[in-house]
């Protein structure tokens, strides 16, 4: 079965950096979008940034310039930079796969079927 494990979370004052990383398993398609989420308290889950089979990245406009996504294919695992941090990109962050397309869609979460258990990201 697919799953996915994020990891690297953790504290950090404003300015500085941190780099997620999520193992994905389970899986043998060769057309899909790995992405990246983040939910604030008391906010809806939004799109960090996503990238696809076919190599296209995408993110979001709160974060572009600071955050990078990218994925080590020889592992699996898919990787999220993160520099410049703000307090306001505080967040549980969460690692999901849509397996219908290499075509990442951020702004909605609902073709994403499968998600991993979040990694605590906290910038103050």
């Amino acid at each position: 079965h697919v799953q996915l494990v994020e990891s690297g979370g953790g504290s950090v004052q404003t300015g500085g950096s941190l780099r997620l990383s999520c193992a994905a398993s389970g899986y043998h398609h060769s057309a899909y979008c790995l992405a990246w989420f983040r939910q604030a308290p008391g906010k809806a889950r939004e799109g960090v940034a996503g990238i696809g089979t076919n190599g296209v990245a995408a993110a979001a406009d709160s974060v572009k310039g600071r955050f990078t996504i990218s994925k080590d294919n020889a592992k699996n695992i898919l990787l999220l930079q993160m520099n410049s941090l703000k307090p306001e990109d505080t967040a549980m962050y969460y690692c999901a796969a849509d397996l219908s397309t290499p075509r990442c869609a951020l702004v909605s979460r609902t073709s994403y079927k499968f998600w991993g258990q979040g990694t605590q990201v906290t910038v103050s």
